[in-house]
């Protein structure tokens, strides 16, 4: 299940703390977006890269231990060097860009999404009928560039026929051909724990602090439009 999923069932667990921990007060227009468009039971679902790791471990816990041809890059702050195979290091201002392009099982990827869940997994490979793909890079911020350029959702691609996953990112209809949705995060207020009110660790506050607020989830799905929302404190 996806974050956005986990907000509105009101779940807000670990996994969707970690979401948030970069946001500080304010409106951040433009979050989380979702293309897609299906056709019998074949389903194609374009995202932005908020979802990227969460389609790789869906994808991941399909393929369990078998082995398939993985690509693309694990982008990461922390040194991955002798936790995985990787064919070439870049780096950039403390950044490193791990490309991989060989087999892994399933079992191997979810330990290392464990492991690192602050790493972004550009990664793409197929499982059976089910296809990902995602860009081998780091997200960027979804700023517009200017007010006639959107962002857009196609950092990730699933091709799948698997309706619990189809139904976890467009959960507000039972059935649809296509649907477009953003997200507007709302963050009212910072919550910071007792025990770290004191403290002059600002990138631990950062991190264990909860973002209070709410998430505005805007649909256009077979050509209408509704806005919903979901208090948030995650």
């Amino acid at each position: 299940m996806n974050f956005i999923k986990k907000v509105f069932d009101g779940n807000c667990d670990e996994d969707v703390h970690l979401q948030f921990q970069k946001f500080s007060k304010g409106e951040f227009d433009n979050r989380a977006l979702i293309r897609a468009k299906c056709s019998g039971k074949k389903c194609t679902i374009n995202t932005s890269a908020e979802f990227g790791n969460e389609l790789v471990k869906i994808l991941a816990e399909k393929l369990g231990e078998q082995k398939t041809k993985i690509s693309g890059a694990i982008v990461s702050t922390a040194d991955l060097t002798g936790e995985l195979e990787f064919k070439e290091k870049k780096q950039f201002q403390g950044v490193k860009r791990y490309l991989i392009e060989n087999e892994m099982s399933g079992k191997e990827l979810l330990g290392l999404l464990a492991k690192f869940p602050k790493a972004f997994f550009g990664l793409s490979f197929e499982v059976g009928e089910e296809k990902l793909k995602i860009k081998p890079k780091a997200p960027k911020s979804s700023k517009a560039k200017n007010k006639d350029d959107s962002p857009k959702a196609d950092f990730c691609k699933l091709i799948t026929r698997d309706e619990e996953i189809k139904k976890s990112f467009v959960f507000d209809v039972p059935e649809f051909k296509s649907a477009e949705i953003n997200h507007t995060f709302l963050i009212e207020g910072i919550e910071i724990p007792e025990e770290l009110k004191n403290s002059k660790d600002f990138a631990l506050i950062r991190e264990k602090s909860l973002r209070v607020g709410k998430v505005i989830r805007k649909t256009m799905i077979d050509g209408k439009e509704v806005v919903n929302e979901k208090e948030l404190k995650a």
